[in-house]
């Protein structure tokens, strides 16, 4: 793609994220999200191949849905209330409406049947951006709504056993990220009423640890779990830390993914909710369960060496690895500043 082209998108994804940030009209917002799809559809299909043109019809199709629930409830909250703003979203049916079209916006179950179809068919790059920067401005409406509804919790719980059962089965892994962006979500979404800076805090984990191991990957060019194997002998280093990014996905301690989990569950103990802080907890055991898989996949599998040498040759990346430096550090070492920063937050 053309650089000012490509520029031009990514300004588009900027300015969608940034109105739907700024807005205090439900107009306003889902003039921002439209913005931010319409700028994300070329980037999906800029292959011209059949999985990427796929993929970018089914995200369309998903997002006007979702646009129009999004539409339709803000009308007739204001046809009912007479009131457009974000935080004042005050009747029952709205509000859930509304819900549910911000939740097929993000991928929550049960309407995430989209999600894994569409991550498959993209790019490691254009992925990323699926996981991480496309969240931002259904969370930042999420947030500001004000939700006190139980069809969110039993969402949140449906989503993170969904992110953990959907993911045993796969083989490849943009399908494997795909669950695992549904059970963070879950997490997120759980404790939003109850703390919503534990929220955004644990949305900007998830992105860091979601940024490193999506670059870990591309700088790989691996795609699928049998390719992991052959990664020991082109990058030992990358092939060292990307299980440690996986464990840490996992919310395995003393690594930085322990940390939100520890401080959700917590938080459900305290609202007296201790059976969806136990079905939580176990639902992570199952996404650690395929983290493990890729783990073991990368580090104790080695690839058939069919040449006489004993080492491959290892050329040297041209790649700049700064980014991917600095998100490793805060994947893995960030958990003891946790309690600091929710201070702060609170």
């Amino acid at each position: 793609m053309n650089p000012y082209i490509l520029s031009i998108f990514l300004l588009g994804l900027g300015l969608g994220t940034t109105i739907t940030f700024m807005s205090s009209h439900w107009l306003l917002a889902w003039m921002g999200l439209e913005i931010n799809t319409l700028a994300i559809i070329p980037l999906m299909a800029q292959h011209h191949h059949p999985r990427s043109v796929e993929a970018s019809t089914k995200y369309f199709l998903t997002q006007a849905t979702a646009a129009a629930i999004i539409l339709f409830a803000s009308s007739t909250n204001a046809w009912i209330t007479g009131q457009w703003g974000i935080n004042e979203l005050s009747h029952p049916m709205s509000s859930t409406i509304m819900m549910l079209g911000l939740a097929l916006k993000i991928g929550m179950a049960p309407l995430h049947t989209w999600l894994p179809e569409v991550l498959q068919g993209l790019d490691l790059t254009t992925g990323l951006i699926m996981s991480t920067w496309q969240k931002l401005a259904p969370f930042s409406l999420l947030v500001q709504m004000n939700l006190n509804n139980s069809v969110m919790i039993f969402m949140a719980i449906m989503s993170t056993m969904v992110g953990g059962w959907g993911g045993l089965n796969q083989t490849q892994l943009r399908k494997i990220l795909a669950y695992s962006s549904i059970a963070h979500i879950g997490w997120m979404t759980l404790v939003l009423q109850f703390s919503p800076p534990l929220t955004l805090i644990t949305l900007m984990i998830y992105i860091f640890m979601t940024f490193s191991i999506f670059s870990l990957f591309k700088m790989n060019k691996t795609t699928s779990i049998n390719s992991l194997a052959t990664s020991w002998s082109k990058y030992p280093t990358i092939t060292a830390l990307t299980p440690l990014i996986l464990l840490s996905l996992g919310g395995l301690p003393p690594l930085t993914g322990f940390g939100p989990k520890w401080m959700i569950l917590s938080e459900l103990t305290k609202q007296e909710l201790n059976t969806i802080a136990t079905i939580t907890a176990l639902s992570a055991l199952l996404s650690l369960y395929f983290y493990l898989r890729l783990s073991y996949a990368m580090t104790l599998t080695l690839s058939p060496n069919t040449t006489p040498m004993t080492n491959q040759w290892r050329f040297n990346t041209k790649q700049p690895t700064i980014h991917l430096s600095i998100s490793t550090t805060l994947s893995l070492m960030l958990l003891p500043l946790l309690p600091s920063i929710m201070a702060i937050t609170n």
